[in-house]
């Protein structure tokens, strides 16, 4: 992804874009990430210890791989820990769901994506795609709603409406996708 390497601003404050690094410490597009709020992407090698007695990636591990990438998303695009703890609040995860494709293995290079698909009241959806590298084949797919708390008492409490107006037209585009969500609309 290409970046502008200009700060980002939130309520004000500017933040630089944060460099990522994958999991075995290999940094790339030159430290760079893009500060697309929506999506993000990012990749890094299977690591030995994630791999079970199958000799795939255990599926827990897929959980973790969703996270991570929502708290590097996150921090890439001036939402991180320091924007929450601002807003008097903390993402949660209420639910994952995972529909795996095809193994991947130790050494394997993953390509991940994590898209923001809906923030509004007091939730959010991200899915993370992750898929090999070498031939792009998708590997598995994770769809991870979020609750958004109070600090104070860890309560859901609506998002910031910051974040809410920024993702407003992927959350309208997610709400048209659904059958059901369109027969609600349009009565």
């Amino acid at each position: 992804m290409a970046s502008t390497g200009q700060p980002l601003k939130h309520d004000g404050v500017a933040t630089a874009p944060a460099p990522h690094r994958d999991a075995l410490g290999e940094s790339d597009n030159n430290g760079i990430v893009a500060p697309d709020p929506l999506s993000y992407t990012d990749s890094w090698r299977v690591r030995q210890y994630e791999v079970d007695v199958n000799g795939h990636v255990n599926n827990a591990v897929y959980l973790n791989y969703a996270e991570e990438m929502a708290v590097r998303h996150a921090e890439a695009s001036g939402f991180g820990a320091a924007w929450a703890a601002r807003h008097g609040g903390a993402w949660v995860i209420r639910h994952h769901e995972v529909t795996y494709h095809a193994p991947a293995r130790a050494g394997d290079r993953l390509e991940l994506k994590v898209t923001v698909e809906l923030i509004r009241g007091s939730r959010g959806q991200r899915r993370t795609t992750v898929k090999r590298d070498t031939d792009g084949r998708l590997l598995a797919e994770i769809f991870t709603e979020w609750a958004w708390v109070r600090a104070t008492d860890g309560r859901p409490a609506p998002v910031p409406r910051e974040l809410v107006e920024l993702a407003a037209p992927a959350t309208a585009a997610t709400l048209a996708s659904r059958p059901l969500n369109r027969r609600r609309l349009a009565g």
